[in-house]
């Protein structure tokens, strides 16, 4: 990492030269030369002093490396699994969800398809229809929803879903389970 070159950044976003930067952290300014041209490192609390100067933490300053967290994502980030079988299809909308305290799916039944009945397990599971109809069921009991409409559940039964006439619903499992 090269800090000097980080701090001559901060140092011009924030609009001082190298003399303000020295008097603002009680340095000299060949201090200041001498770091953001890498000739000398800073101790941690003149680094803190300079990036105090600047309106950073430590924290700030060392993740600024890190590479960016994706936010967005689009049809190209999606895995999909067809299961010709069931009729159904899986698209995992959040690449790697399975490291996250939640995974939401795209779920899209054909006409009579269904998903993989599930044992009980830890966890909630939701849901929104977002075309056709669902019929959720859950051990013995059968819940029908329609466009428009949501469902949440703990998996503690066998469940499953499976729609007449096709559907395709956005499904929220904590923890992960897909």
């Amino acid at each position: 990492m090269e800090i000097g070159s980080k701090i001559r950044e901060l140092r011009i976003l924030n609009g001082l030269t190298q003399e303000e930067l020295a008097d603002r952290s009680e340095l000299s300014k060949g201090f200041i030369s001498q770091l953001e041209n890498d000739v000398t490192s800073p101790s941690i609390s003149t680094l803190e002093d300079i990036l105090q100067c600047l309106g950073m933490s430590l924290s700030e300053f060392f993740a600024r490396d890190k590479e960016p967290v994706q936010t967005v994502f689009r049809d190209e980030d999606y895995f999909e699994k067809v299961d010709d079988e069931l009729g159904n299809m899986t698209e995992w909308i959040i690449p790697n969800a399975q490291k996250n305290m939640m995974e939401p799916i795209r779920l899209t039944l054909k006409a009579g398809g269904s998903t993989y009945p599930d044992n009980p397990h830890e966890g909630e599971e939701f849901g929104y229809v977002l075309k056709g109809e669902i019929i959720l069921v859950l051990g013995s009991e059968r819940h029908k929803a329609k466009a428009g409409e949501s469902f949440y559940y703990t998996p503690d039964k066998n469940h499953y879903i499976t729609s007449k006439k096709g559907a395709e619903i956005l499904w929220v499992s904590t923890p992960p389970s897909f």
